[in-house]
């Protein structure tokens, strides 16, 4: 696996699931935000301050983005990335967008996830908090 550069995200993430049908909503912040609406679910990743209210919200996760854009045609990334946190006991939350992959941590297992990425040779980065728009 080639060195990857991975960003890790200021301020807190929340994963939550809307019922299926419900109209995704709109949501206008800096960061990651992705909805993905199935026919079972409505799925949204996104800074906690702008989390739809539901009772199926989990707080507390942290951001980490490959730097891309990454080719179509490499192979391996989430793999390699599932397997070093795996092995470090890290559960994570993937999302795949056109550009790159992100990975989500919980909050407490971030140094953990760090160092396990940082042994398996990809260099890490923090990255300042951006204003929408900006």
């Amino acid at each position: 696996m080639k060195r990857l550069t991975v960003d890790v995200a200021p301020g807190d993430y929340t994963v939550s699931r809307l019922p299926a049908g419900t109209e995704p909503p709109r949501i206008a912040a800096a960061g990651l935000v992705s909805i993905t609406s199935t026919p079972t679910e409505v799925s949204v990743v996104c800074p906690s301050e702008h989390a739809p209210e539901t009772e199926h919200a989990h707080p507390g996760w942290r951001l980490l983005t490959v730097r891309g854009p990454l080719e179509f045609d490499l192979t391996g990334i989430m793999a390699a990335l599932a397997g070093e946190l795996a092995a470090a006991g890290v559960s994570l939350f993937a999302v795949s967008t056109y550009d790159t992959d992100h990975v989500l941590v919980k909050a407490t297992d971030l140094d953990r996830a760090v160092k396990a990425l940082s042994e398996a040779g990809h260099e890490i980065s923090s990255v300042p908090r951006r204003k929408l728009g900006a």
